[in-house]
């Protein structure tokens, strides 16, 4: 229904042109066939009294008596037995004709392509209100789009509305969604908090007075809940929105020397050197210390798999869309099945240290992201497992 009421409204006003332009076409041609007939009427007449002065009364009478007869008989075909037939005479119309039904194809024509180039200027407008309204919608904006008529694009742009508003519905139910277990995330590591602290001392007083493996064992356990809690609180955070990022420009071989750092105790302890050499100056906009959590997150899992007397190394380099860190190890880098799971939150691949808790590669992506950042991982053709960060512009 709505492409035949689109046809008719496209048809109906060059029709209406046409005709107007064949009816005076029309009027036109029988104004100058009256006058051409005229014309030669008159030739032939003068043509016979030149040459017979005598015949003018005989002449007028015949013009006086004449009568059209669409079917004239037999006998008053002359003209035919002559030899001449309707366009004998007037060979100038045989162009007049030509040249009239040549104007009007290219006004036919003229009025076609207006109307097209009119309709694909509509179209033209139509879609790139659309466009618009889609780049308003990708760019956080809001509001309706309202088209009239019942034609396509009407029907286009009604599903555009009822897609970005379930798509809006949809978000704000995962924002949602996330704020809530972000919130209950936050309550529970608080309710752990306090027992756990209150555990800790009294483990602590009793592995004073008689010290003991067994103590020594929970006080242990209990350091790793402590963490784990605490972890926890700084993920919901995170996830809520409301971790506090004071973003400056930090130089990047600065940043790495100051991960490795603070872990230096460890390394020491494990046997394993840090090898960060110094580049091109490279800064980039993020916030020191929350980044250095991260960096020192990835640090430890490479030590974690680098044998004694192996090294952990560093490398930085930077181009106009970001800046690339790399931190890999010499060990025998992950398993194939754990590499598509390993930021995931509470993950332990078959190859992880023991006493982790699986939530440090999760904090450490979170962190990153949260700062306009990516890291991945990967095994190095040479052996040895690869994170490697991009922090972009």
């Amino acid at each position: 229904m709505i492409e035949r009421k689109n046809l008719v409204m496209f048809a109906g006003p060059l029709l209406a042109v046409s005709l107007f332009a064949s009816s005076f076409t029309a009027y036109f041609l029988s104004d100058y066939y009256n006058r051409l007939h005229m014309r030669i009427l008159e030739d032939i007449c003068g043509e016979i009294l030149e040459k017979e002065p005598a015949a003018g009364p005989a002449i007028l009478s015949a013009l006086k008596e004449y009568r059209f007869e669409p079917d004239p008989p037999a006998e008053q075909n002359m003209i035919r037995d002559w030899g001449y037939g309707e366009m004998g005479f007037p060979q100038p119309v045989r162009k007049a004709v030509g040249l009239f039904a040549a104007a009007g194809a290219l006004a036919g024509g003229a009025v076609f392509l207006l109307t097209l180039l009119l309709w694909h200027k509509r179209n033209v407008i139509r879609i790139r209100r659309l466009t618009a309204h889609l780049e308003t919608v990708n760019a956080g904006g809001a509001g309706s789009l309202f088209a009239g008529g019942e034609d396509e694009f009407s029907r286009l742009s009604d599903e555009i509305d009822k897609t970005v508003t379930e798509l809006y519905r949809t978000r704000d139910a995962a924002l949602a969604a996330k704020n809530n277990f972000a919130e209950n995330l936050s309550n529970i590591a608080h309710q752990i908090q306090t027992p756990l602290t209150s555990a800790s001392l009294s483990a602590q007083m009793l592995y004073e007075k008689s010290p003991s493996e067994y103590l020594d064992k929970i006080r242990y356990q209990l350091g790793r809940l402590t963490h784990l809690a605490k972890e926890l609180l700084l993920l919901s955070r995170i996830d809520a929105g409301t971790l506090p990022l004071e973003k400056k420009e930090t130089d990047v071989f600065t940043l790495l020397s100051l991960a490795a750092d603070n872990l230096n105790e460890l390394f020491l302890g494990a046997g394993v050197f840090v090898r960060i050499p110094e580049g091109k100056p490279a800064a980039i906009r993020i916030d020191p210390d929350w980044t250095m959590e991260a960096l020192m997150n990835l640090m430890k899992n490479c030590m974690e798999h680098t044998p004694r007397g192996g090294s952990v190394c560093c490398s930085y380099e930077q181009n106009p869309v970001y800046t690339q860190i790399k931190i890999w190890d010499g060990g025998a880098g992950f398993a194939k099945e754990d590499l598509p799971h390993l930021f995931e939150r509470f993950y332990r691949g078959g190859n992880a240290a023991g006493g982790g808790i699986g939530i440090g590669l999760a904090l450490s992506k979170a962190i990153i992201e949260s700062q306009n950042g990516t890291v991945g991982a990967c095994n190095l053709p040479e052996g040895g497992a690869c994170f490697e960060i991009r922090m972009y512009r």
